[in-house]
């Protein structure tokens, strides 16, 4: 990590928060979906779904999409929870870094691609695991797309957090686990990188100086 960071921007799923992509796909399934696994990937997803992150449309609207995969008689509760299940653990371990790098100072942010259906059964999980506002006490932001209407890997979003927190590209690192939102990224100057399995975001951390 460049020496003369002083803000970080986390991604959320993949990140910090363990997340498997080919869930969802399976529950799906398991609910008589057909050809949801062409509308939906961690590198490409349909429309719907992109504007469902960009808080564009309702959950009640995603989920009449959503239903032109399935077969007649599901209901909203079930088109949720397979929805959810895409959606991991946040391991202790990623909760002491963050308050490791706060308390050397780093500005810490969090910029997630993430829909008003994840955001209620993530903050579930997190109030249940961590108490409240648990990320409120460690980011000094927490960006949600379907909150700001934008959405990574547009360039806009970051130069959106940027602005508003008087952060420098040069000043500021940004962790996340698809290539397509480091070339976003990197438009803006901002020094980024690429987290890929099996590495985690402890790996990144755990040669940096100022933690030890």
């Amino acid at each position: 990590m460049p020496t003369q960071i002083k803000n970080i921007i986390f991604d959320l799923g993949g990140v910090l928060l363990d997340v498997d992509y080919h869930k969802p796909i399976e529950a799906f399934e398991k609910l008589g979906a057909t050809g949801f696994e062409k509308v939906f990937t961690q590198a490409s997803q349909a429309r719907f779904m992109s504007q469902f992150e960009r808080g564009e449309i309702a959950p009640a609207e995603f989920r009449k999409e959503v239903r032109r995969f399935l077969p007649e008689g599901v209901t909203d509760y079930q088109i949720d929870e397979a929805w959810n299940s895409i959606l991991g653990t946040l391991p202790e371990d990623r909760i002491v870094l963050l308050k490791m790098l706060k308390n050397k100072g780093y500005r810490l942010f969090l910029l997630s691609n993430t829909n008003s259906i994840h955001i209620k059964a993530f903050q579930r999980y997190l109030q249940d695991s961590y108490g409240p506002s648990a990320l409120e006490r460690i980011f000094e932001k927490v960006y949600f797309s379907s909150r700001i209407g934008m959405r990574k890997p547009s360039q806009k979003v970051f130069d959106f957090v940027l602005r508003e927190n008087n952060l420098q590209p040069e000043e500021t690192f940004f962790i996340d686990d698809s290539e397509q939102h480091i070339e976003g990224a990197k438009k803006t100057g901002i020094h980024t990188h690429w987290l890929r399995e099996p590495e985690t975001v402890l790996d990144v951390f755990k040669d940096f100086p100022s933690l030890h």
